[in-house]
Parts: C-alpha cells; structure tokens; sequence
C-alpha cells in the first residue's frame, strides 16, 4: 500500500458535525418515543458517528453492530461481503441502520433486505453522509446528516485503506494526495 500525503480540504467542521448530531439524536428520540429501538452500526465506518450519536439520544434503546465490506481503496469492489453479523434478535423489533456514508446505495440496500427478513417492525435508515448524486434507492432514507458532492471523503469514521478515520472533521483527500 501507498503512503497518504497529508493533503486535504475541510469539507465538514468538527463543529458543524456535533451540531448535526444532536439534531438527528433529538429528531430519532422523538419518533421512537417508547418504541426501544435497537441500532445496527455498520461497521467500521458508523462507530464514530454512531457513539457520538447514542450520547444525544434521549430513549430507551440498544445496539448492535455488523460488518461488510465492499470497497477497496476508492472503488467499490462491485460485491457485498458479510464480515460480521449481527447477534441480537430483531424481530418483532424497530431497526434503525446507522451507516457512514451513502454512495451508490448497494450496501445499504443489500443491509435493509437482509435484515427485512428477519421480521423486524420496522426498519429506518441514518446515514452521516448522502451522495444523492449518485445514490440510487428504492427506500427513502429517513435521517441523513449531510449531503455531499461525488467526491471520495476521510475522517469522523470514514477511511481510506483504514487510515484517516481518527480525523475529527471531513476532508476531501486531493487527487494528488493518493498514490
């Protein structure tokens, strides 16, 4: 693997992330006020969002988290594997899927119908981030933290050949910056 130059541009601020945050946690409280939800984080990109996101959310609740991959560096690999599934019982259950970033809308999509099978009450999509120009689903998804231009992005979980996650705001890595 290639070294990362350090070149990049604030896309998202810590700031302006945390305040997005609490949003979502407050509006997600509100309508599953005394439903129990449980959070399925999308492992491994959704673990920042998704801790910082359970600190602002005022009901009862819990989580669980599974694992895919399908991207290998900037591309996607065009396959959905299953790394690590989830091991709590959901049926009968509201499901709210905490994902990093929607992009094409393959992974998310491939998440939902998986876990529709399990006979869930219901199943509601958070994502950090949203590409809707290049997202194609079927679903609406129902907390979206920002929209984003098609560009490839680091930080506040989201990684490139796990490096960068640590960053505590979003960044457009510069063409340049990857070999």
């Amino acid at each position: 693997m290639k070294a990362i130059d350090q070149k990049r541009t604030l896309l998202i601020s810590p700031e302006d992330i945390q305040n997005r945050v609490s949003e979502m946690g407050r509006e997600i409280s509100e309508k599953f006020k005394g439903k129990d939800p449980i959070f399925i984080g999308v492992l491994n990109g959704s673990f920042i969002f998704l801790a910082d996101l359970l600190r602002t959310i005022s009901i009862d609740c819990e989580m669980d988290f599974i694992k895919v991959r399908s991207y290998v560096g900037k591309k996607s690999s065009g396959t959905i594997q299953l790394i690590k599934d989830i091991s709590a019982d959901v049926s009968n259950r509201h499901i709210i899927l905490v994902e990093d970033i929607i992009d094409s809308g393959h992974t998310i999509k491939f998440l939902r119908d998986r876990l529709s099978g399990a006979s869930p009450k219901s199943i509601s999509v958070a994502t950090f981030l949203m590409k809707p120009d290049v997202a194609k689903t079927d679903f609406p998804i129902d907390f979206i933290g920002f929209e984003i231009p098609p560009e490839f992005v680091v930080g506040y979980g989201l990684d490139f050949n796990q490096k960068l996650r640590h960053l505590d705001g979003v960044y457009r890595l510069d063409e340049d910056s990857i070999d």
